[in-house]
């Protein structure tokens, strides 16, 4: 990509990637079904036992008016759970999460959720190295089946101690910047360019600095209030890893990491090497990482961290059984 004139030497630092996912052929939403599958491939669990097909995505979902989520319902044998879409940005497989464990709780009918994301950031309306700072974005489906906790439980289930969001809506116009009010998609360009909004926001606002202290402190409230809501304080030994949204080195030194320094004495992971930022994706697929990857011993704890524009922030607090 540097060579080829798509990306500078210096974002090819900052983004530390070796290689992003490409979908050559797969939608979206047909990504999301192959992860569901695997998941029920794995868990052994019946699809027509769960309650929810809670779906979130950031891009175009390969029709311009439908329903994703009900697509992924009846390609996976969920065809009687209730089908939602979540489009909150880069947050919205968090946000899906969320919405899954409020039903399992709000309603004792329904015995699991399944959660999906998928995201395809192809041309000619997406260049997936130019379209945004610090983040170059890879095509993935992630799935996760979100059940009461039974008694006998595999190696590798994670517990969902916690859950916690933190919002300055304040922030929205970041995405919009001078841009009016369009009729149809695309109609700025014929091509996504978050740059340009994102450029006239901070001309309009002076600079990043009010975004960046107005970040960093809803990044340590979601974390402390994740902590918190899971009975964990943040120097818990059992803390041992923290996931971080997979994102470019200035994005995530911009609101992270300074919350992260001296407070917990954990293992980073920046998962980012050789997938990019997977729109809606990135806790999922950490979760996926932890849980695959057997870190975690017996009561063990990781925090997974994300976000998504508008703003959002979200921290999940994972416990090895």
């Amino acid at each position: 990509m540097v060579s080829a004139g798509r990306l500078t030497a210096g974002d090819a630092e900052d983004l530390a990637l070796t290689e992003v996912p490409v979908s050559e052929d797969l939608a979206a939403p047909e990504m999301a079904v192959r992860a569901a599958g695997r998941v029920f491939a794995d868990t052994g669990w019946d699809p027509t036992r769960i309650g929810l097909v809670a779906h979130g995505w950031t891009y175009h979902q390969g029709h311009d008016f439908w329903s994703p989520a009900h697509y992924i319902a009846r390609r996976t044998g969920a065809s009687e759970a209730l089908p939602v879409g979540v489009q909150q940005m880069s947050n919205s497989g968090a946000a899906a999460l969320g919405m899954a464990a409020a039903k399992l709780i709000a309603d004792p009918g329904a015995e699991a959720a399944l959660v999906t994301t998928a995201d395809r950031f192809s041309l000619p309306g997406f260049d997936r190295w130019s379209a945004d700072y610090g983040v170059a974005y890879g095509d993935a489906g992630t799935a996760a089946l979100l059940r009461r906790r039974e008694p006998d439980e595999q190696p590798g289930t994670l517990l969902l101690r916690s859950l916690a969001f933190a919002t300055d809506a304040s922030f929205e116009e970041m995405y919009r910047g001078r841009d009016p009010f369009s009729a149809a998609p695309l109609a700025h360009g014929g091509r996504v360019d978050v740059k340009r909004p994102k450029k006239a926001y901070l001309e309009m606002r002076g600079g990043i600095e009010e975004f960046r202290r107005a970040a960093v402190g809803c990044v340590d409230r979601v974390l402390r209030r994740a902590l918190s809501d899971a009975g964990t304080e943040p120097d818990d030994p059992r803390i041992v890893l923290v996931a971080l949204p997979r994102l470019g080195d200035s994005v995530l030194d911009l609101m992270y990491r300074p919350v992260l320094d001296g407070v917990v004495r954990a293992e980073i992971l920046a998962l980012r090497e050789s997938s990019g930022h997977l729109g809606a994706g990135d806790l999922l697929a950490n979760a996926e990482h932890i849980a695959g990857s057997r870190a975690l011993k017996s009561g063990d704890i990781a925090l997974v961290l994300g976000g998504g524009g508008g703003f959002t922030w979200s921290c999940a607090v994972l416990e090895a059984l």
